[in-house]
């Protein structure tokens, strides 16, 4: 089966990409350095010519909100016509777990735009929503943190390898479409201020945690639980202290 990834050279394009290819696919991993351009579109209806399946794992350059929206809107509605005319069966796109719960936050707005967009085309899909990567918590710490103190909320957390996401892509792609939404998350769910002090410990960092209760992510005020999975969703295998230990 011929199988198009948008953003198919980056950290999760590439593991996608490989792991379908060992299964006996054809896989494309579009991106502009490789002379296939969502935002342009150059390059696209070539590469989507009998393509199957398309999985959208595309990023905008930035997260700042004008930008993040007129690259998800632009790209989302090239690639939802390009579709269209190739008879694409399957579109997955990665968004994120609470993207309809902070709709302040600019991003997460553009997010939403994307998966609207599919929603409406006409086009089979699955949207899969994740929640964050363990590998964003150097971020988040580097963020959050002020001299030798990290300021963390007690805001749920239920972070997911980047391996897990990858699997469950896969996995998903090669499924029927759900026409719908799914959620993906790590195995362990605790406080953001656990993951947090536990990361740190491991790693022999000489930070200290200040929890609070201001309910703040990367300094957005967030609901309590959303950056958590609602209900039922595809748990990854890999947790996050063996994770951290690697």
């Amino acid at each position: 089966m011929k199988i198009v990834i948008i953003g198919g050279t980056g950290l999760i394009g590439s593991n996608v990409a490989s792991k379908l290819r060992q299964l006996g696919h054809t896989v494309i991993a579009a991106s502009p350095s490789t002379g296939i351009d969502a935002i342009t579109g150059e390059g696209l209806s070539q590469a989507l010519e009998k393509a199957e399946v398309v999985i959208d794992l595309s990023n905008s350059a930035s997260p700042e909100a004008d930008t993040a929206l007129h690259f998800f809107q632009t790209a989302g509605r090239n690639l939802a016509a390009a579709e269209k005319t190739a008879g694409v069966k399957h579109h997955l796109v990665l968004s994120i777990v609470g993207t309809d719960r902070a709709p302040h936050i600019g991003y997460l707005q553009a997010k939403k735009n994307q998966e609207d967009i599919i929603k409406e085309s006409g086009i089979p899909f699955t949207i899969i929503r994740a929640t964050q990567f363990h590998e964003h918590i150097t971020t988040l710490i580097a963020v959050q943190s002020q001299g030798d103190q990290v300021h963390v909320s007690t805001l749920d957390y239920q972070p997911i390898a980047a391996e897990d996401v990858a699997t469950l892509i896969t996995q998903l792609s090669l499924e029927a479409p759900k026409n719908g939404t799914v959620e993906i998350a790590g195995p362990d769910r605790a406080p953001m201020n656990d993951f947090v002090t536990k990361y740190l410990a491991i790693k022999g960092e000489a930070k200290v945690v200040a929890v609070n209760d201001d309910n703040q992510y990367m300094f957005f005020t967030m609901p309590k639980s959303g950056l958590v999975p609602e209900g039922d969703f595809y748990a990854g295998i890999i947790r996050f202290d063996d994770w951290a230990k690697n």
